[in-house]
């Protein structure tokens, strides 16, 4: 861990995803990718994502989850269903869901992601964490109380290349103390998705897909 206090075992871990069918998921991928290639990729980045929370120390760890599970899924997970609304009603709906101590969300578009770079999350010294992304969103949102969360999510336009900095301005004007994890790259377009993949830690699914779509003649 790089000298580091790891992850707080008391926090909640979500990871807030969409089940990987064709032409749900990844559609900015298409082209290059098919549909079908677009899913598994999707799939893969999931898989790295609910590998490395399981890797955390944490309270509880839950899939909050559009879509059904498939066998991407182990063992070691809550799984609760996405609420209906845009992504800032998801996002408030999931952390309703969390009253037993501090609680972390997280997306399925970093499969970078390593236990490194939760490290400290759920410690004392922070009222909230954010991790940016690179296209101006972010990655991780989290909160030592979520009881408030709702009302600092709810209203924020997603998916815009000003969506982080609002969100990371309404944790401040609200007076909380936040702390920054790095800055990751969001899996969204196929320059993304090579860059990313750099990023991976060995061995990880989203690289042994990328290198098997690599080798299929097109």
């Amino acid at each position: 861990m790089n000298g580091r206090t790891p992850a707080s075992a008391a926090v909640t871990l979500l990871v807030i995803a969409k089940e990987p069918v064709p032409g749900r998921v990844k559609t900015r991928l298409t082209p290059p990718y098919t549909p079908q290639e677009a899913a598994a990729l999707a799939e893969a980045a999931l898989a790295d994502t609910l590998r490395t929370v399981l890797r955390v120390p944490a309270r509880r760890r839950v899939l909050v989850l559009d879509g059904t599970p498939g066998p991407w899924l182990p063992p070691g997970f809550e799984v609760v269903p996405q609420a209906s609304g845009g992504l800032d009603e998801r996002i408030a709906a999931a952390f309703a869901r969390c009253d037993d101590g501090p609680a972390l969300l997280l997306g399925m578009d970093t499969p970078q992601v390593t236990p490194d770079h939760l490290a400290g999350v759920g410690h004392e010294g922070h009222d909230a964490w954010f991790g940016s992304a690179a296209d101006g969103g972010f990655w991780a949102l989290g909160f030592a109380d979520p009881a408030g969360a709702g009302a600092l999510v709810r209203g924020v336009p997603m998916s815009t290349d000003r969506t982080g900095a609002i969100q990371r301005r309404r944790l401040v004007e609200a007076g909380l103390t936040v702390g920054d994890l790095p800055v990751l790259r969001d899996m969204d377009t196929a320059a993304d998705l090579a860059a990313v993949a750099t990023s991976c830690p060995p061995g990880s699914h989203l690289t042994a897909t990328l290198g098997s779509l690599a080798e299929t003649v097109r």
